[in-house]
């Protein structure tokens, strides 16, 4: 199996004060036929990123309509995503559909940090915050900072997050250690953190960020992230299985998609989204510059 790249779909370019730059973290959500509406997070000129969206034709690879608005903004500032909203995937609990989010806050003389609030997705394509604090915080398990929610929910019932945490910031050779941790929920509300999900090795994979989880009938499951190896490479995507929610096995040389030679991807790829359309399977990714580039659309071949 591998990903064929079928090229750069969105190039992002300034809209909105609050929509100068990059369309990262593509989330595809679909409107009707072959159209998607792919939310992505953009940023202001002082880097804060706040959420916009715009509509793909899947089958031609086209866009066919751009917002020019945001429709969720960064917070405020001692909000605890005063500077930023990277967003995840959409889950519905009794009728209403939710994003999670990692919000970012850059405290004066601090490293900054992240957490992990959510968004509702109403039905007039408006984005409503659900809550002033977040919904998953730092802790004692996660101490440091949180990233990229991921959530799913099983053939039990059972809701089940992946989410990104801190270990330190630098683990020797210039790269912080940040896992793939686990939590689920019998409501969709109230989470229970069961800690780390996904192994890391230090020089080979061990800067984890946004996870993306299909799972299968049986319960099997496969996973799709960005990640930095901490010998100084740029984010790449990885690929690992499980056999239960809490026991992923890392099988980078699979993800079989990596940087192209020349172009838009060339120096990065990452935060991938993989999803089923037509009895394909399809990933968007971003390349070059977190998202600075936009985002991109491959299909897997077997």
């Amino acid at each position: 199996m591998k990903w064929k790249k079928l090229g750069q779909l969105y190039e992002p370019r300034p809209l909105h004060p609050k929509l100068i730059s990059h369309a990262a973290n593509p989330l595809p959500i679909l409107l009707e036929g072959d159209i998607y509406r792919v939310l992505y997070s953009g940023r202001d000129r002082q880097n804060r990123s706040s959420v916009g969206y715009v509509d793909i034709d899947i089958a031609k690879q086209a866009v066919v309509y751009v917002h020019d608005q945001p429709i969720f903004e960064h917070g405020s500032e001692g909000s605890f995503y005063s500077h930023g909203v990277s967003i995840g995937n959409c889950y519905e609990v009794y009728g209403q559909c939710y994003i999670l989010f990692m919000g970012w806050q850059c405290l004066p003389g601090e490293h900054w940090r992240g957490e992990i609030g959510r968004l509702r997705l109403e039905t007039d394509w408006s984005l409503v915050l659900d809550a002033e604090h977040p919904l998953i915080s730092i802790d004692s398990i996660d101490p440091i900072s949180l990233s990229y929610p991921w959530v799913l929910k099983n053939g039990e019932g059972l809701y089940q997050m992946w989410y990104g945490s801190t270990t330190t910031w630098e683990a020797g050779n210039g790269e912080m250690i940040h896992g793939i941790y686990y939590a689920e929920s019998k409501d969709g509300h109230q989470w229970e953190k069961k800690g780390l999900a996904v192994p890391y090795e230090l020089n080979i994979a061990q800067a984890f960020s946004r996870p993306s989880v299909l799972q299968a009938k049986d319960g099997s499951a496969e996973m799709w992230f960005s990640y930095r190896s901490g010998r100084g490479e740029s984010y790449r995507i990885g690929y690992a299985l499980h056999s239960d929610s809490m026991c992923w096995q890392l099988h980078l040389a699979c993800a079989n998609v990596d940087i192209s030679p020349t172009g838009w991807d060339s120096e990065m790829v990452e935060y991938p989204f993989v999803f089923e359309h037509n009895r394909q399977r399809l990933m968007l990714y971003n390349g070059d510059g977190f998202g600075k580039t936009g985002f991109g659309l491959a299909v897997l071949e077997y």
